[in-house]
């Protein structure tokens, strides 16, 4: 008459242990579909990664560099969330990236010159903001020859200029000086001789702004072409395969990205 009621006692275990495996397993994949969730939104309102494809950042940034974007420091700040992030408006001297005037599929990395109400031209080189002539330290120039337009702006441009570029020579050049008008950012490349910025496409739209450079969490050598495209470009796969190690910029990763204060 016990057998029966052992066999039953087992089967009772049985049910119970696979209820358990069960439950634990909807725990689990309940607990990577949050992590999952949390990834995502981390990703796409939080912080974002991108990399270097040009050297009109140089040498501040370099192609093949792979940078980390706080996408909420120059969000708008509410009411309530105003007292607990770190929300700021953008600063003359900050890296910013945003989405190109001309194409907003593209995104660029400059470095904010001028604000709004900010007089700006350019003399042999040489920046001048609001009437002063401003130190620099972070520009490269690897020409050694003056351009007319490119090094003394506004002038009058020998090459043909995007929209925005044309839009902004004819409505905000006042006295020999470019205007910055409200909404907007004039940009600037640290390779200044060898970016297409502000110059040539006009200003950056304040509501085109995605976020700053927070760090360098990978600095690999690579070229524009091998950047360019598609993400799984079949020769920068064979070239990561080869070279990890020996093109690695180990010196540069997870170094921080800081903008340069500008009066």
């Amino acid at each position: 008459m016990k057998q029966p009621n052992l066999q039953i006692g087992m089967l009772e275990r049985w049910n119970r242990a696979r209820l358990q495996l069960a439950e634990t397993q909807r725990g689990m994949i309940a607990e990577w579909t949050v992590t999952v969730l949390i990834l995502l939104f981390a990703t796409t309102t939080l912080a974002q990664a991108f990399v270097i494809p040009t050297g009109s950042m140089e040498d501040t940034l370099l192609v093949g560099d792979h940078l980390l974007v706080d996408k909420l420091s120059y969000s708008p700040a509410g009411s309530f969330t105003k007292h607990l992030l770190p929300y700021q408006d953008v600063q003359r001297g900050d890296i910013i990236v945003f989405r190109y005037p001309e194409d907003i599929k593209q995104t660029y990395v400059k470095r904010a010159i001028g604000l709004p109400g900010d007089h700006i031209r350019i003399e042999n080189k040489q920046l001048v903001l609001n009437g002063k002539q401003v130190a620099e330290p972070y520009k490269v120039h690897k020409t050694g020859y003056i351009d007319s337009y490119r090094d003394n702006f506004p002038s009058e441009p020998l090459m043909p200029l995007f929209p925005g570029g044309r839009r902004m020579l004819r409505e905000n050049v006042q006295g020999g000086e470019l205007v910055v008008p409200a909404g907007a950012i004039f940009a600037l490349g640290d390779n200044r001789d060898e970016s297409e910025d502000s110059r040539y496409w006009g200003f950056v739209p304040r509501e085109n702004i995605v976020g700053k450079p927070l760090i360098i969490y990978w600095s690999y050598e690579s070229t524009r072409e091998n950047l360019s495209g598609s993400p799984i470009n079949p020769d920068h796969l064979k070239d990561l395969a080869l070279n990890f190690f020996t093109k690695t910029r180990w010196d540069r990763s997870f170094q921080l990205v800081r903008g340069y204060p500008l009066q």
